[in-house]
């Protein structure tokens, strides 16, 4: 768009960190025993349909290759969020990588509710619900972890997991000889952003400005020169015998003060 191509896998992280929520859910069952096995509960990023078309295909009810309780997920919608808009001159801005006297910034973000479906797909219900239990205590209504969106800014963000709602359906319909799955399905809405592409521009490390008085002068009575100061021990200051050359002063190190110089 604007003849200009950017590509800031932004989409990509935002399910990556979603399915990352859910790849760790693990599961006892009671054996004949009486001893105790655990089973890890495979997440698939998937509709539910398709999951269940290949569960009702295999002739084998038993076969490990598709074997429940499973969950899957998906994108379902994307939807502009003009509450959680920001000034669209806001800037966020970092020192090029390639370039110390280059500054990279990127305009405010578009903000967007990403609205994703979790299905839990089970045989018992029991399965069911020790997987219900290890997910809905964390959703107060929200999980927020903090992902990095932008690589070459270094950015993090929280960015917010609201868990919308929790509903049941037994599909279970037929002779028994049927496969049953009971699915619980959490509706979630995550708050993201979506950044635009990266603009470089110089980085203003040197000002000088010549005053003139009166108006009608043509010769400047006094000259004010701005610059970054900073020590050769990297400490910030504001006195120019002590400060660097403003050419070796970069846009991330750290200085808080300028040197001010005023001749009359």
């Amino acid at each position: 768009m604007y003849g200009q191509h950017f590509y800031n896998e932004t989409t990509r992280r935002y399910v990556a960190v979603f399915g990352t929520l859910f790849n760790d859910i693990q599961i006892e069952r009671k054996t004949a025993s009486g001893t105790f096995s655990k089973m890890k509960v495979p997440i698939n990023y998937a509709p539910m349909q398709k999951i269940l078309a290949r569960l009702e295909g295999d002739p084998d009810l038993n076969a490990p290759a598709m074997t429940l309780p499973r969950m899957s997920f998906e994108i379902t919608s994307m939807n502009y969020s003009p509450e959680r808009k920001v000034g669209s001159l806001q800037k966020y801005s970092k020192g090029s990588p390639l370039d110390n006297n280059r500054l990279m910034t990127r305009y405010s973000p578009a903000p967007y509710d990403i609205e994703f479906e979790l299905n839990i797909m089970c045989k018992y219900n029991e399965d069911a619900t020790r997987i219900l239990e290890q997910i809905l205590p964390f959703f107060k209504p929200e999980v927020t972890p903090s992902v990095k969106l932008i690589d070459d800014l270094d950015l993090y963000l929280d960015i917010p997991i609201v868990l919308n709602s929790v509903s049941t359906e037994d599909t279970y319909d037929g002779d028994f000889l049927s496969r049953r799955a009971l699915i619980h399905t959490l509706n979630f809405t995550l708050r993201g952003y979506y950044f635009g592409p990266a603009q470089e521009k110089k980085v203003i490390k040197f000002v000088q400005s010549n005053i003139t008085m009166p108006i009608e002068g043509t010769q400047a009575d006094s000259s004010t020169t701005v610059q970054p100061g900073k020590t050769a021990e990297g400490l910030p200051t504001t006195d120019i015998n002590e400060t660097v050359s403003y050419l070796d002063i970069n846009i991330d190190d750290d200085w808080n003060y300028v040197v001010v110089v005023e001749d009359g």
